[in-house]
């Protein structure tokens, strides 16, 4: 059996699946609708909207399967969202990446399998509008394509979710989906007894670059910064923007050595991007960085506050 490849882009994959906070929530019709149609246009037995989380697929929507979830490094799924057109597998014994696979060998004994790719925006796939049949088929070009446009309808759906909770620049969070992915985070904090600590970055001289330079400069900077904030920070960190040239990230349970040398990292990866950029200015930023024990009970806004005022102090003595 093959394990499915995880994706070069897997934190930012991850970031924006969790930024929907769809997993785990209850089916929903407009989901559910699709699933219908797919199982009953094509006659098979099974019919998912699958989200590939970082250890496991959890069902949005199921017709014909009582499951809800199966290990990631078992599904078919987890394959599928590394393709950027449909997955399919017409006879999964007669497959050397499948045949020995538990989901073969025992129930729901998969034979046919056809995956269409969740995109929210290019390279970004996050699950699978997928079919499953335990007899072998075959999928002609029409097949194909009423399949894709099915999968078309899912991302249509999860779009108009993911608008609310995200920065439509930089594609991160914005402030609305920060807020409710860290009221979340915090709750776990408390109940595991863990520090919270928010990190306030503003962006210095960022006004001179947009009167300068452009507008389309400063967007470059902002989506610069928040792609780095990405790739430095940990899968399990909350990172958004919360408005003009201010960003955020949340962590749990790190230490202020763990704190120093990320941070530390960060600023590294900053000054690779200015070394490499070939532009007229730099990226330059303050930071300032507040911590809670799980049994503060402060709103997230004045935790936030605390750590702005920090950044401030910063900014009033230094630059990065």
């Amino acid at each position: 059996m093959q394990t499915p490849l995880i994706p070069e882009n897997e934190a930012e994959r991850l970031h924006a699946l969790r930024t929907l906070e769809i997993l785990d929530t209850t089916h929903e019709e407009r989901f559910d609708r699709v699933t219908r149609m797919a199982k009953r246009m094509f006659g098979v037995e099974i019919s998912l909207v699958s989200l590939v989380d970082s250890d496991r697929q959890w069902f949005k929507s199921k017709q014909g399967l009582d499951a809800t979830e199966t290990p990631r490094e078992i599904s078919f799924c987890g394959h599928a969202i590394n393709e950027s057109s449909l997955f399919i597998v017409p006879n999964a014994v007669e497959d050397e990446r499948f045949h020995d696979n538990p989901l073969v060998t025992d129930a729901p004994e998969i034979r046919f399998y056809a995956g269409y790719p969740i995109k929210l925006r290019q390279g970004i796939n996050i699950g699978t509008l997928c079919l499953i049949d335990s007899k072998p088929r075959e999928m002609d070009e029409e097949d194909q394509q009423l399949l894709a446009d099915l999968g078309a309808m899912i991302e249509q759906e999860v779009k108009s979710i993911q608008m609310a909770t995200l920065d439509e620049l930089t594609l991160i969070s914005n402030r609305r989906g920060f807020l409710t992915l860290a009221d979340h985070s915090i709750k776990m904090c408390r109940r595991q007894k863990v520090d919270i600590t928010f990190i306030l970055f503003d962006l210095n001289k960022f006004k001179p670059i947009n009167d300068d330079y452009g507008h389309h400069e400063g967007d470059y900077v902002l989506k610069a910064f928040a792609q780095l904030m990405l790739q430095t920070f940990r899968e399990s960190d909350i990172v958004a923007r919360l408005g003009g040239d201010e960003f955020i990230v949340m962590l749990a349970d790190a230490s202020n050595q763990q704190i120093e040398a990320i941070l530390a990292r960060f600023a590294d990866a900053v000054n690779q991007e200015n070394d490499s950029n070939d532009k007229p200015y730099k990226i330059t930023y303050s930071a300032g960085a507040a911590t809670f024990t799980a049994d503060n009970e402060r709103p997230i806004e004045d935790m936030i506050k605390q750590a702005d005022d920090a950044m401030y102090a910063q900014k009033g003595t230094r630059s990065r």
